[in-house]
């Protein structure tokens, strides 16, 4: 036999046929897992009402003191209904600023419930909690700026009716929300983004910190390691430039709002504009009523607040104390003077032309520590990001000086047409060479690279370094008797020679420099190839080494010393000999080495 499932009402009739039969309700109601009280109300309902009094009933109450009057829920409707983007926050924050006669103006939940009711929105659950995500903000004004650009400003031309975008340069100030630029333009270089920053800087002043994407208008992070235009407006007014993570729009996600918010507000709804200076007037409007008169939910969500309530710029007072730096290239032209006071001292303040010398300009070194310069990598080290160099660069040679002290000078491979391009790009005239001057008599280094045969040139002459040395660069320590020839990287000494040099040919040297410390010989051993002869011995450094005849003409390593020689034969044995003269190693290969003048 099936057992059939009884409904609510059927086991609620069989509990009170029951109860009226004789049994106890305690029993009856601990067979149903209810309530007494439960039991007593289903036989009540049923003597008064029968059968459908044992019907679920609905909990609303009779009466709702507190629930908002028609007059309220008529005006959130309307509300709604000409502006379909607001919400619950919104439409509760405008009744505030224009309340409702004497009605009390509802909570947020309460409108949200209206709105419902009235199916003007659809309930849905929000993916990811609000209170998930972690908020920060500047404490006051001026202190940080969150820079951008958006597209969507549609453009049309009226002859032809063609379509083009164009874009906005915005910016908000973090505390406030307060919108300080807004400007439309065809396309959004590194000239037109400046110009927004300098327009806003002039307007409100200078903030601590700008934070932006890594838009190349905004920084060559990702290039070639340079500093733009940009950069450069911010260190020349000391304010500090943040860049965000790649792929973290949310770490800018105030300018990100406002642009929602202007999609939503104005693009979205006008139509194409047909110039860029009624596209402009547009966005002027917009951003006018959205410092001022649009409340903005993250400032309060209690009361309406607007941006320019809680913003305010840096007082005149404190503007004259530091002279806002711009770039030649975005100072607007001044007019003639009329008294010639007033001329001069225009004179004087004009950029100073090239006289055809050496040139300085400010790098700023980038994260991953390596610089160029007119197509030359400068290697300074990750450590030292965003550091400012100053280049003293010459046609012979270039000195990176931080802070004023020199960390490294090469030799220039500019020519005079490369000055003269980056005097264009800003470069100045330089002034006294970092390098001390020389004097009479004193130590001079220069840099050669050894040629194939171990020479090189110095003054006209030739002079023989070492075989062993070829094609290497090195450092050429000149004194009024010797040539010492050493390592650039550790300034170990390699080679000594006469100088066969005169003080006048010194002086005339490319690439001269005062010298640094006397170069030091390696005490490590040094690694030469011999071969024996068919005696089986071996001669190294004019000292010969008897191995014995089942060694001859091998090819062995001998690691020469200062007091032994270390030879490791083919067996796997290392036979040490007293080293007996004071001859320098020539050559390395196994090969007959040149002679050549030495001095020791």
């Amino acid at each position: 036999m099936a057992l059939v499932q009884l409904s609510v009402v059927e086991q609620r009739l069989d509990a009170v046929r029951a109860v009226l039969a004789g049994a106890w309700v305690t029993e009856v109601a601990a067979s149903l897992g209810v309530s007494r009280q439960s039991v007593h109300g289903w036989l009540a309902r049923y003597l008064l009402e029968g059968v459908p009094g044992l019907a679920d009933r609905s909990h609303r109450p009779h009466a709702s003191p507190r629930q908002a009057v028609g007059a309220v829920e008529v005006r959130v409707a309307e509300m709604r209904r000409q502006h379909p983007r607001w919400g619950a926050k919104r439409i509760r924050m405008e009744l505030l600023k224009q309340p409702p006669g004497d009605l009390l103006v509802p909570s947020t939940r309460t409108v949200n419930r209206i709105l419902v009711r009235h199916g003007l929105v659809v309930p849905r659950k929000r993916k990811r909690p609000r209170d998930s995500y972690l908020r920060w903000e500047r404490p006051a004004a001026m202190q940080l700026w969150q820079i951008d650009i958006v597209a969507g400003v549609m453009l049309v031309d009226p002859v032809t009716g063609v379509l083009r975008e164009a874009k906005v340069v915005t910016g908000v100030d973090d505390h406030s929300r307060f919108c300080v630029m807004a400007a439309v333009v065809e396309r959004a270089t590194g000239r037109a983004v400046c110009l927004a920053l300098a327009a806003a800087l002039a307007r409100f002043g200078v903030p601590e910190e700008v934070l932006t994407d890594n838009g190349k208008q905004f920084t060559d992070r990702f290039g070639k390691g340079g500093e733009v235009l940009f950069d450069k407006i911010c260190r020349h007014n000391a304010i500090t430039h943040r860049l965000t993570q790649p792929a973290s729009p949310t770490t800018t996600g105030k300018i990100e709002r406002f642009h929602l918010t202007l999609r939503r507000e104005l693009l979205d709804d006008c139509g194409p504009f047909e110039s860029l200076a009624l596209a402009q007037a547009a966005v002027d409007g917009f951003v006018a009523q959205y410092n001022c008169d649009r409340p903005h939910q993250a400032l309060d969500p209690n009361l309406p607040v607007a941006p320019a309530q809680r913003f305010a710029p840096i007082p005149d007072e404190q503007r004259d104390l530091l002279t806002l730096w711009l770039p030649p290239t975005l100072v607007p032209a001044l007019k003639p003077a009329d008294d010639g006071a007033d001329s001069a001292q225009d004179a004087a303040t004009a950029p100073v032309p090239w006289a055809g010398g050496p040139v300085e300009l400010d790098r700023v070194v980038p994260p991953s520590g390596n610089m160029a310069l007119s197509g030359k990598q400068f290697w300074l080290g990750p450590h030292r990001s965003g550091q400012v160099v100053r280049f003293w660069a010459g046609i012979d040679l270039i000195h990176l000086l931080i802070g004023g002290t020199k960390v490294k000078t090469v030799r220039s491979h500019l020519t005079v047409n490369d000055l003269a391009r980056l005097v264009a790009e800003g470069a100045v005239n330089a002034g006294p060479s970092p390098l001390p001057p020389l004097e009479d008599g004193a130590a001079v280094e220069v840099d050669r690279c050894i040629g194939s045969g171990g020479i090189t040139s110095l003054g006209g002459q030739v002079v023989l370094a070492a075989e062993i040395l070829a094609g290497r660069r090195v450092g050429i320590r000149i004194e009024p008797e010797t040539l010492m020839f050493f390592d650039l990287q550790t300034r170990e000494l390699l080679r000594t020679r006469p100088n066969p040099l005169t003080p006048d040919q010194v002086t005339r040297l490319r690439g001269n420099r005062p010298a640094g410390p006397p170069p030091r010989p390696s005490v490590e051993p040094i690694r030469v190839q011999r071969r024996a002869s068919k005696d089986g011995t071996v001669s190294i450094c004019s000292q010969k080494v008897a191995l014995g005849r089942i060694h001859r003409y091998q090819t062995v390593a001998i690691w020469v010393s200062e007091t032994t020689l270390a030879i490791e034969l083919d067996d796997g044995e290392t036979r040490v000999v007293r080293r007996t003269t004071t001859t320098p190693v020539i050559n390395i290969k196994s090969t007959r080495p040149r002679s050549g003048p030495l001095v020791s």
